[in-house]
């Protein structure tokens, strides 16, 4: 599938909860953004998204016009990743629409971020469950693992970094 890549606006910030949604495995009780935006642990990754110094993001669209992902970045103020990271190292979200998981979607929005903060920041933090498929994605575009942490739902997660200098 091809997918164009265009830079995220303040006006995507429904569009990042939907995707937060996924990137955080939320349970399927209640709407999807919904669902992410009324649990405490994640506000900070889109809450008034594009507001802030250093907001940076990509969206993937399909060719049948719709979003089908998005990649961004965030400093989060109070992140708890700043117990193995330098303060201040933005923290990376990602997700893909479920009918897009496979497609290069993912690659194309990873790549597409990175190349955009490039030169703004010098590195780029996230936090992958450690039974996530797409830690390989992560490592094959250059983030290596600095820590092992319990997250929030009491499993092992993985901080990977990679520096953009």
């Amino acid at each position: 599938m091809n997918y164009a890549i265009r830079a995220a606006t303040k006006f995507d910030e429904p569009f990042l909860w939907h995707m937060l949604y996924y990137a955080a495995h939320m349970d399927e009780d209640k709407a999807a953004a919904e669902s992410a935006r009324t649990n405490p642990d994640l506000a900070g990754y889109v809450e008034g998204w594009g507001g802030r110094d250093g907001d940076a993001g990509v969206v993937a669209i399909a060719t049948d016009g719709r979003p089908a992902g998005a990649a961004w970045i965030r400093v989060i103020a109070e992140n708890p990743l700043y117990r193995v990271v330098a303060p201040g190292t933005p923290e990376l979200a990602i997700a893909v629409e479920p009918g897009h998981v496979g497609t290069g979607a993912g690659t194309l929005l990873l790549r597409g971020l990175l190349d955009a903060v490039r030169g703004t920041h010098r590195a780029v933090v996230l936090s992958v469950r450690a039974n996530n498929p797409a830690r390989r994605l992560y490592e094959r575009l250059g983030f290596v693992t600095v820590a092992s942490i319990i997250n929030r739902v009491g499993t092992t997660s993985h901080v990977m970094k990679i520096e953009l200098t």
